[in-house]
């Protein structure tokens, strides 16, 4: 039942080079279209997943198509993000799984 599938995990969004500069990173991953009760969001950095990073979800959102939005936040110091390749998201319910496209710092603009 695709209804109950995040279609939109194309959604992560870089830190911005001012909040860089402050020495953090927030990356944020944004699913929609989908049930949150069914639904979990995780990160991988480099393809892995790691205890060394704060990670925090949003508030379900409830649409005007009865479907949900949600986000999870991943926080990282600058430092960090200067040495990571690529970072994913992924959304799985069970043994279903979908994972954003790699955000890619080398392709992200730096101050």
């Amino acid at each position: 039942r695709t209804i109950n599938s995040p279609r939109a995990l194309e959604h992560v969004l870089p830190p911005s080079s001012e909040e860089l500069q402050q020495g953090t990173a927030t990356i944020t991953c944004l699913a929609n279209k989908g049930f949150p009760s069914d639904w979990s969001l995780s990160w991988k950095v480099d393809g892995s997943g790691s205890i060394s990073w704060e990670e925090s979800r949003s508030p379900v959102v409830l649409q005007n198509d009865g479907l949900y939005s949600w986000s999870s936040t991943l926080r990282l110091p600058a430092d960090r993000w200067m040495k990571v390749g690529s970072v994913t998201c992924e959304a799985t319910q069970g043994c279903q799984a979908l994972v954003s496209e790699p955000l890619r710092r080398d392709h992200c603009p730096q101050s």
